[in-house]
């Protein structure tokens, strides 16, 4: 199995992070035709994911910072 290291890790979070904030502008065309409940549901569910994604570039960084700590 292939594991991917920490500093991988957190480059794929930020690089989704990036993606889903640069997404935001073009979220709000593509759901504007639907109803206001699914508008809101959407974009609930496009902030939760930043939301993760951020929590689990803070625990990565975390982990590397332990990591760095523990090889020196």
């Amino acid at each position: 199995m292939n594991q991917l290291s920490i500093d991988q890790r957190i480059t794929r979070a930020q690089r989704l992070l990036r993606m889903i904030e640069d997404d935001a502008p073009l979220l709000e065309m593509r759901v504007s035709s639907l109803s206001r409940e699914h508008q809101e549901s959407a974009k609930s569910h496009a902030t939760l994911l930043a939301d993760l994604t951020r929590a689990e570039i803070k625990k990565l960084r975390k982990q590397k910072a332990q990591a760095d700590r523990t090889d020196a």
